[in-house]
């Protein structure tokens, strides 16, 4: 028999989520979304559980993401369904995992990309570790931040959120901290220990006793540059005040963003400075731009050129930024369609 997506089991006080697609790097099915989610209702009201904790199956991360090349096979039979359940209900469970009433642990160990950081980074106790690799790195697939990572990102300190958004570039474990993505730092070696605290219910207890000083942020250096540069109004305006900036990582910026798609690009710009007043607002446009990227966007050519044909060689209609002008940003934010009600 397959193993199952989803290990679930009870450890003493403490309700236990483990992705199991470790060939996958965990990678989100819609079947794990929907396992993930019954487990949280049944553990909602079980006096006996105090607590939930989600990690990952393997010794590479906790989550690579969505399973993206599920998504595109669809798309490109023409099938739309696929995409939009399984985008709904991974974002409702996105919400459930803030809104829950018991803690939520969310260990990021490893590598922590894109839905990994929507069913952790939400979560009310988020651990990091030395080997933390975190980022989202949407843009780079022809696609815009999700999970309500545009939240997120919009309220990191200074422009930290705009730079991880545009470069898609991943941070360690103490930049994740400084970013406002992360709580706490334990060293990797003492996750099994931390575990077994946990079982016992008391969650700040157990964090206590082994979270440490993170190390220092590498991003803290470089704030000057990128809260200058990033504050710019426009995609094309970023670019160009980093190509003028002294620092050489200034200008590896530049030659990461323009590697991206341009509508993703311009659409994730205006996505995190909507200013949203709740997760949910912001999870309702995501879903609204989610559907628009396989429809007007270009997220099967990114996912065709990084996952199915592995060519890296991306064709972005259009291609430059020039040409994705206003009226093709504002079209990723009308409504066509399915629309996602979180309100209730």
């Amino acid at each position: 028999m397959a193993e199952p997506e989803i290990l679930l089991r009870e450890q003493g006080a403490l309700g236990r989520i483990t992705l199991n697609r470790p060939k996958a790097l965990n990678s989100l099915t819609l079947g794990m979304v929907r396992t993930m989610a019954e487990a949280l209702h049944r553990w909602r009201d079980a006096d006996h559980v105090r607590a939930v904790l989600i990690d990952g199956a393997g010794e590479r991360g906790l989550c690579a993401g969505g399973d993206v090349r599920a998504l595109h096979d669809a798309v490109k039979a023409g099938d739309e369904s696929l995409p939009a359940t399984f985008w709904a209900e991974e974002y409702r469970l996105n919400a459930a995992l803030a809104a829950y009433p018991k803690p939520v642990v969310g260990l990021m160990d490893g590598i922590c990309m894109g839905g990994g950081v929507g069913i952790t980074a939400h979560g009310s106790h988020r651990v990091v570790t030395e080997r933390s690799k975190i980022g989202m790195p949407e843009v780079g697939i022809g696609f815009v931040p999700d999970v309500g990572g545009t939240y997120l990102l919009s309220r990191a300190p200074g422009e930290l959120g705009t730079h991880l958004a545009l470069t898609g570039a991943p941070v360690t474990g103490a930049d994740a901290v400084l970013c406002g993505l992360a709580d706490h730092h334990v060293d990797s070696g003492n996750l099994a220990a931390l575990i077994d605290s946990l079982a016992g219910g008391d969650v700040d207890e157990a964090l206590r006793k082994f979270a440490e000083q993170p190390p220092t942020a590498e991003l803290a250096a470089h704030r000057e540059w990128i809260d200058a540069a990033y504050a710019a109004p426009t995609v094309e305006e970023i670019l160009r005040r980093l190509r003028e900036r002294p620092e050489e990582a200034a200008h590896a910026a530049a030659a990461t963003i323009e590697q991206k798609s341009p509508t993703s690009l311009k659409v994730t710009l205006r996505s995190l400075r909507t200013g949203f007043t709740s997760l949910e607002q912001a999870l309702e446009q995501e879903f609204r731009v989610s559907m628009a990227s396989i429809r007007i966007g270009d997220f099967v050519e990114g996912v065709r050129a990084t996952l199915v044909d592995k060519d890296r060689n991306p064709r972005w209609s259009p291609a430059t930024l020039p040409e994705v002008d206003d009226a093709k940003v504002a079209a990723f934010f009308e409504p066509a369609g399915e629309e996602l009600d979180l309100s209730s």
